[in-house]
């Protein structure tokens, strides 16, 4: 059987429908049976459910500062749906301690930088204010420590004279949709794990 993909948001998810739309295809080897939002309204929700995908929306607000909590309501809808992977996909809250204990080595997530370049915020920005002629996107595993773990995959692409932040990131994004279902595809295969950044970039996914 194919293992049971999470997707977790708080917006649109442009990268989340890029998921959902690679597995349509019958010989996508992952399954996306749950998109999850900490916002009732969060646009993903309805792109999901309009593709056959049970979306649930489990709202921050109601517990306050307790993330932790937070985390462990959402936890129990991963359990009842009987999800085996977690893929992060503009889910804009910081994880405890908790979710990504329980979910290590099964939680991916995306970033939009070349890492280790550039972890957290603003990644374009800084890297039109340093220079850089390469920029890009990277697929890891969560670890405790933020855009810090294993990766999967990379894609870059190049920072044009003149680029714009907004020229920039939408040049990366395209590659972010590519290869965000293309590690996945990988992870749930159970090919193995790309330990660097040199690595992911000389041996690009299929």
């Amino acid at each position: 059987m194919k293992p049971r993909v999470a997707i977790f948001c708080s917006g649109r998810g442009s990268n989340m429908e890029a998921l959902i739309k690679a597995a349509g295809s019958a010989n996508y080897p992952a399954e996306i049976a749950l998109v999850i939002s900490n916002k009732v309204d969060a646009p993903a929700l309805e792109f999901a459910r309009g593709h056959g995908v049970r979306a649930q929306a489990v709202e921050s607000k109601p517990f306050g500062r307790d993330r932790e909590a937070h985390e462990r309501a959402i936890d129990a809808v991963l359990a009842a749906e009987n999800i085996q992977i977690i893929c992060l996909a503009g889910y804009m809250r910081l994880l405890t301690p908790f979710l990504v204990e329980k979910w290590r080595d099964k939680m991916l997530n995306i970033h939009p930088s070349l890492l280790p370049a550039f972890p957290g915020l603003d990644t374009h920005a800084r890297a039109l204010a340093a220079g850089n002629r390469l920029h890009g996107c990277t697929v890891h595993l969560v670890t405790e420590i933020m855009d810090d773990g294993p990766i999967l995959a990379q894609a870059a692409v190049p920072v044009l004279p003149g680029d714009t932040e907004a020229e920039l990131a939408a040049r990366v994004l395209a590659q972010e949709h590519l290869i965000y279902p293309a590690a996945l595809a990988a992870f749930a295969s159970g090919r193995p794990v790309w330990a660097s950044a040199s690595a992911a970039l000389q041996n690009p996914l299929p």
